[in-house]
């Protein structure tokens, strides 16, 4: 730590939780361990993989609360989003990557399989068990001509085409004017995938080098547990004092709140927010995760808080919210009509790139996009 805060290039891992100064940094209130590092810990499904790797068949009922945050940080590869790895050693760095599987490989796994060509550990679990091993839907890493890819699987367990449904959304909202994270869809063994550029690395010609991120419940200052708390309300204070850019970044939020209810993503919670790092300043990164949810009923809410205690899936809500994104009410009502156009306009072309199947046009058409209830008591 004394030779990070001596070397005059350093910038702190973030500000706020762990500044670069000598003495105890104590922890925010509220707190068990610094957000920031918290980010770096894998997600449900890579808690699956390393309780599976440990613990073998025991592990299929555990917990993935029970192994502990340091055993997650130490066992995941090092080729996590964000800027951070994590080592056992202070003064020798071993890399736990392992190679991103290319889009070829992804593409003839099953080809390979059969004739006896094992894949990587990474590329097994997620292709052929996904389904097994439980938690959040399963991914791997992906490299391709210079770009890094989450790939994202379907499962067998799907009711429908939950990967499909994350395409048209994230495809949408791009034409609506949204800054999000480039998409493909491909297939292999049968399955469909969904490839989102990662926008955590970038290929210089040293090689790849590594931006630093904080979720917004890192800057919330919040943990899992107090998650319900998190609102857009809050975030648009936040980006208002310590954002660049204030003004675009506070219509790019907003826009992205309209989106998630028009597209019926309630899925919005803050760790899928977040926002670049720079020692100095933050900056929204692009939009992902844009995933409608099944729904059932004619109600829905949002995983964060929109405007005071009120979380309903409504343009209304929105609309008296506005004035915290430093919006009109006429400006706020022509970011839903562009939005609501764009949808409409190109739901068919973007269906068909999808190859979706009449079936869940009909199942996804008024019930995630554009539900009626997003409507109520607007107009």
């Amino acid at each position: 730590m004394e030779r990070l805060r001596d070397n005059p290039s350093a910038m702190s891992i973030y500000e706020p939780e762990l500044p670069l100064k000598k003495g105890v940094l104590p922890l925010l209130d509220g707190l068990t361990m610094p957000g920031c590092i918290r980010d770096s810990a894998p997600d449900a499904w890579g808690r699956r993989i390393i309780i599976n790797k440990l613990l073998g068949r025991k592990g299929k009922d555990t917990e993935t609360n029970s192994l502990g945050e340091l055993t997650y940080l130490l066992e995941s590869g090092s080729d996590r989003i964000g800027a951070l790895d994590f080592q056992r050693s202070p003064t020798e760095y071993v890399s736990r990557s392992t190679a991103n599987v290319s889009l070829e490989e992804l593409l003839q796994s099953a080809a390979r399989v059969e004739q006896g060509v094992p894949l990587t550990p990474e590329l097994d679990q997620a292709l052929f068990h996904g389904s097994s091993i439980g938690g959040a839907r399963p991914k791997a890493l992906i490299e391709d001509h210079g770009t890094k890819y989450v790939a994202k699987f379907s499962s067998s367990a799907d009711l429908y085409s939950v990967v499909k449904a994350e395409f048209i959304a994230m495809r949408l909202a791009a034409l609506a004017g949204i800054h999000v994270a480039p998409v493909k869809l491909v297939q292999a063994a049968n399955k469909d995938i969904l490839l989102i550029e990662r926008f955590d690395r970038e290929k210089t010609a040293n090689g790849w080098t590594r931006k630093a991120m904080v979720s917004a419940l890192t800057l919330f200052a919040l943990d899992e547990m107090m998650a319900r708390y998190a609102s857009y309300e809050t975030f648009a204070e936040i980006i208002r004092h310590r954002f660049d850019n204030p003004k675009e970044t506070l219509q790019e939020l907003f826009s992205r709140l309209v989106f998630n209810i028009l597209c019926g993503n309630t899925d919005d919670h803050a760790r899928n927010h977040a926002a670049f790092w720079n020692g100095k300043t933050l900056r929204l990164t692009p939009a992902y995760d844009l995933c409608p949810q099944n729904r059932i009923g004619h109600e829905a809410t949002q995983a964060m808080l929109i405007f005071g205690n009120n979380r309903l899936s409504k343009l209304k809500s929105c609309l008296q919210a506005s004035h915290h994104f430093l919006l009109s009410e006429n400006e706020a009502k022509e970011i839903f009509d562009r939005q609501r156009d764009a949808i409409e306009n190109h739901w068919d072309s973007v269906c068909d790139e999808a190859d979706l199947s009449a079936v869940d046009r009909k199942l996804f058409w008024k019930r995630q996009f554009l539900n009626p209830f997003a409507f109520e008591d607007f107009r």
